[in-house]
């Protein structure tokens, strides 16, 4: 079993200490269960982890939090673990959105009034479609307070969906297969060309998908996420303040984390209990087992890591999982006189080439730049296998044409000239790859289209006894709060496997 194997027993296993992995080893530890949560990378956080490149810190990827309202999924699960939510102030505007049309940006404010008279001044005859995706989302919102279990998988699971169905939960069901396309046109506004621009820009940032392809109950959600009672949230200091928080709770409880352990493979030991083993600090090994594995880490990487302990129809399925994005990242910081007056913190902005840009900037004292500066993060999605496959060549040029365009986009979003910047480089899915191990440096989830959501999407449970996945190719989906009701799913299911039940206050 090697220095630090386990003897199996009751222990538990978590791969990935991003944040759904420290948020399913921090509620198994307070439930009492030894666990270990192992970690390749040499920090936690994953993708909502940070990188500092001298006096400047950077989001790497996350960059704005959902869930820390009274009742939001972080702050039940904060409360749970008995710790101190981070410090955080609410986005208003949560975001600010240029069509590249020549007329005024969207502002997606944080009061609801304020945010219907901007929508009604901005799509003049689109309330029909904003107060059917509201219905949605209230019915959803009380849905996911209930702690469903989706998909099902045993009787235990359909239970606790069932017991999470309201009338309103039957109600939104009919929309179960349709897309936010199809509520613009059944809300009589699938003509508005301009609604339809702002709905591409924005769900693809949180469903991977345009509209078309979004699912109508995920979308809907999202969509009304920036208004109160919920939001979105900027954290003091950078994005790992959440992990560090949980790291806290998790070490309190008596579990522990170890960083730089990266798993290779896992099979069955016996009846009861799981065999794993990887590297250690790059040049050493490492083997435990396990009673239960929650793996938060991608479901395409398990045909590798269990190679023929895979049941063949499960093989299948997540062989033919479509790819999740990947994303080309520029990480920037200038002289904060160089931004415009009232510079919001997130922007959107049409552009052409390399695609729409999504952009983050540091607020003065927020910990990411020394007073004065700020830094400039700005992303776009791609497809990421390309990247893999390109020699050495023409992948350089490929990441200076990438760069070009995005300054581009940058000088005409913020006015910011190439000479102005104190420091920059860029980020492709090979970077991602290497940070994050996720295989072609993907930053999402499956995508959330119809096909793929809620009840149709990957359950948490596997085929396998004692295995199971959370992240963000499983319900709810993408986000730090997505990804926290992913975990807490899992470890509820582990859990009433060992005659237990996990609650949270306010669920």
């Amino acid at each position: 079993m090697g220095a630090n194997g386990d003897a199996g027993g009751q222990s538990v296993v978590v791969v990935g200490a991003g944040i759904a992995g420290l948020t399913a080893a921090a509620l198994l530890a307070r439930a009492g269960q030894p666990v270990t949560l192992l970690e390749a990378h040499h920090q936690s956080g994953g993708c909502a982890g940070t990188f500092r490149r001298g006096p400047y810190t950077f989001d790497v990827g996350a960059t704005q939090v959902a869930g820390l309202e009274p009742g939001g999924s972080h702050a039940r699960l904060f409360a749970h673990l008995g710790i101190a939510l981070p410090a955080a102030i609410p986005l208003d505007p949560a975001c600010v959105v240029d069509l590249g049309d020549g007329q005024p940006p969207v502002r997606l404010w944080r009061d609801p009034a304020r945010w219907r008279e901007e929508r009604q001044r901005q799509f003049p005859g689109s309330e029909p479609f904003w107060q059917l995706c509201s219905r949605l989302h209230q019915a959803n919102w009380r849905f996911a307070a209930r702690d469903p279990v989706l998909p099902p998988r045993n009787g235990w699971d359909l239970a606790q969906l069932l017991g999470a169905v309201g009338a309103d939960t039957l109600a939104s069901s009919l929309v179960s297969s349709a897309s936010v396309a199809d509520l613009l046109r059944l809300s009589g506004c699938g003509a508005d060309r301009r609604l339809r621009h702002f709905l591409d820009l924005q769900l693809r940032l949180y469903s991977q998908e345009p509209a078309d392809r979004t699912a109508a109950l995920y979308g809907a959600t999202v969509l009304a996420m920036a208004q109160a009672p919920q939001g979105l949230w900027h954290l003091q200091g950078s994005m790992q303040t959440l992990s560090q928080a949980l790291e806290a709770a998790l070490t309190a409880a008596g579990g522990r984390l170890l960083l730089r352990h990266r798993l290779c493979g896992l099979r069955r030991c016996g009846a009861h209990n799981w065999h794993l083993w990887g590297e250690r600090g790059g040049n050493g090994r490492f083997q435990l087992e396990a009673a239960d594995v929650v793996l938060a880490i991608p479901p395409q990487t398990l045909p590798a890591l269990l190679g023929d302990g895979l049941p063949a129809g499960y093989r299948r399925r997540l062989q033919h999982l479509p790819d999740p994005s990947g994303a080309l990242v520029f990480y920037g910081a200038v002289e904060r006189a160089r931004l415009p007056a009232a510079t919001p913190a997130h922007l959107q902005t049409a552009w052409d080439d390399p695609g729409s840009l999504f952009l983050s900037v540091s607020s003065d004292g927020d910990g990411r730049a020394p007073l004065g500066e700020a830094t400039v993060i700005a992303s776009v999605f791609t497809a990421a296998r390309p990247w893999f496959s390109q020699e050495p060549h023409a992948y350089n040029a490929a990441k200076a044409k990438v760069r070009q365009g995005i300054l581009l986009g940058l000088e005409r979003a913020l006015g910011i000239g190439a000479e102005a910047w104190r420091h920059q480089e860029l980020a492709t899915p090979r970077g991602f790859a290497r940070w994050t191990g996720r295989p072609f440096g993907f930053v999402g989830g499956l995508g959330q289209r119809p096909s793929s959501f809620g009840p149709f999407g990957l359950a948490s449970r596997t085929p396998l006894a004692g295995l199971w996945l959370c992240g963000d190719a499983i319900h709810p989906g993408e986000g730090t709060a997505g990804v926290t009701l992913s975990a807490l799913m899992a470890c509820r299911q582990l859990l009433q496997r060992r005659g237990m039940e996990l609650k949270l206050e306010g669920g």
